[in-house]
């Protein structure tokens, strides 16, 4: 490997850790949602605001990122990031009430929505022609690290927290388990400051701000003196020819000569967010837990879920400038169908049943007589089965107990539901969760990629705050089998978008790719 690709995937690699602060801080809820929800006393919707809550303040800061960035630089936005990212951790950890618990989930919410803009965006201003696929996308396998890195996370302390070691007691967690597993992410989130100081600034931003030696520098480092003088020319050309157009605002973004790119970014940004992948990641225990399973077997298959995610995004890296953006979004998408019809098929054929054998093994402290009039009466669906409980034995006992009550009553086939799981899971990581950040930093020109990659991050985001938020409410008013046939709908409509409009930007420059689709008006 030569010292000028070392040196890319050095930078890229540092500035991705701000992918793994996401998926760290995203995912790390998974596992705390089942102790918050009776420790707080929830409703199905507080659980969801409990969760969307950082999504939410990290689609605001999405609108006001990219802007930031094009005046201070990108570094100095994600060391903010940084920042953000510790505060949440500790402060959530700590928090004694469900409001100051939301209030510490969107500090961190501010750092996701700057990290996952500006990351990418740096990335490929940084990044050589041939290795910019694989080199922007080591933000989204950083994500997936993450979020693998969560589950592992989670699964680790709950296990030691029923441990009796005096460690353990003296640390409490024993019995704030949940709190320690939001914690622990201050510690990368500091690593993630320091190493920011070991970056230089993007040449193209630098050119922005007439500092054309610097970027010369930055570029003969990057890419060689003969590559960089030529980019440096390119980079420069483009921006003169926009110097006739007046500043760059939001209103620029719906101009006319945007319309194609504007609409395949925005469709990419509802569609990776509305076939339903935040709500398996965010929730893949409850999910999981839903098949019957139990709590400590859900934990275990959140960690495939990770393992799974990481894996097929790796192929991803591999083969998204081989065989290009295309053919991976639509054998993804077409992959994320199946496997969401197959979940809506597992659960819609599922039944609970208690007899009296059953009641008496639960082990709840609950009156079992309370359930005996469920004795030998089959729902067909988790929705009346679990509206027969809460009427029985009041909502406070059927949240606490609602996992044992499951596991003890469902007749399903958990492998179908697994497989379902990780097949999407699978699809969604090969195709349009990394390829989607890419084309984001391809389609839009320069003059306006900061605004622009803002405002379909902030639509990804919006979608992505929605799908968390009403996730637990349709699973407990339209259960498991409609709410996963919803998301397969959805993704046949994406797959035939894709397969119709959006077309290939591989192994093209940014300004070619410009010139190709952008309308000059």
């Amino acid at each position: 490997m030569s010292a000028k690709k070392y040196f890319s995937i050095k930078i890229a690699s540092i500035v991705a850790l701000g992918g793994f602060l996401m998926g760290f801080d995203a995912s790390v809820i998974s596992g705390v949602v089942r102790f918050i929800e009776p420790e707080f006393g929830l409703t199905k919707l507080q659980v969801g605001w409990a969760v969307g809550s950082l999504t939410l303040t990290a689609t605001l800061a999405m609108l006001f990122a990219g802007t930031l960035s094009d005046r201070y630089g990108r570094r100095a936005v994600l060391k903010t990031a940084a920042v953000l990212y510790a505060v949440s951790a500790i402060t959530s950890a700590i928090a004694p009430t469900f409001t100051l618990f939301v209030i510490a989930r969107m500090i961190g919410g501010l750092g996701v929505g700057a990290s996952l803009i500006i990351a990418p965006m740096y990335i490929a201003e940084i990044a050589p022609p041939k290795m910019r696929g694989r080199l922007v996308s080591l933000n989204q396998l950083n994500i997936v690290l993450g979020i693998s890195a969560a589950f592992f996370s989670n699964y680790f302390i709950l296990q030691w927290a029923q441990s009796d070691t005096a460690l353990v007691q003296s640390l409490m967690i024993d019995t704030h388990a949940w709190r320690w597993m939001l914690g622990v992410e201050a510690l990368p989130a500091i690593v993630y400051f320091i190493g920011l100081y070991f970056v230089p600034a993007s040449p193209r931003w630098q050119i922005m701000h007439k500092k054309t030696e610097e970027a010369r520098s930055t570029l003969n480092i990057l890419v060689g003196p003969e590559e960089a003088d030529k980019q440096l020319n390119d980079v420069i050309q483009s921006l003169k020819a926009d110097q006739t157009r007046e500043k760059v605002s939001f209103k620029e973004i719906f101009h006319p000569y945007l319309r194609y790119v504007l609409l395949i970014g925005v469709v990419l940004a509802i569609l990776q967010q509305i076939t339903g992948i935040n709500a398996v990641f965010f929730y893949a225990p409850i999910i999981f837990e839903q098949s019957g399973i139990g709590t400590d077997a859900s934990f275990m298959q959140a960690v495939l879920v990770g393992l799974v995610n990481l894996g097929f995004t790796s192929l991803a890296i591999m083969f998204i400038d081989k065989l290009g953006r295309r053919p991976l979004l639509i054998g993804g998408m077409t992959g994320i169908t199946l496997m969401m019809m197959l979940l809506a098929y597992g659960f819609n054929a599922a039944t609970y049943q208690l007899d009296e054998e059953s009641i008496q093994a639960l082990e709840i402290s609950v009156d079992r007589e309370l359930l005996t009039p469920l004795s030998g009466i089959t729902y067909q669906n988790d929705v009346q089965f679990k509206q027969a409980i809460n009427e029985l034995i009041g909502s406070e006992a059927a949240v606490e107990y609602e996992t044992a009550l499951i596991e003890a009553a469902i007749d399903i086939n958990p492998t179908l539901i697994l497989f379902g799981i990780l097949g999407f899971v699978a699809s969604f990581a090969i195709s349009i969760g990394p390829v989607m950040w890419v084309m984001f930093s391809e389609l839009f020109p320069l003059r306006v990629r900061g605004l622009a990659i803002s405002f379909a991050g902030f639509i990804n985001s919006m979608v992505s705050f929605l799908v968390q938020l009403v996730f637990p409410w349709e699973l407990a008013t339209l259960g498991s089998s409609m709410t996963f046939l919803i998301y397969g709908l959805f993704a046949a409509a994406g797959l035939i978008f894709i397969w119709k409009i959006v077309p290939e930007t591989k192994n093209k420059s940014l300004e070619e790719l410009e010139e190709q689709l952008v309308r000059k008006t």
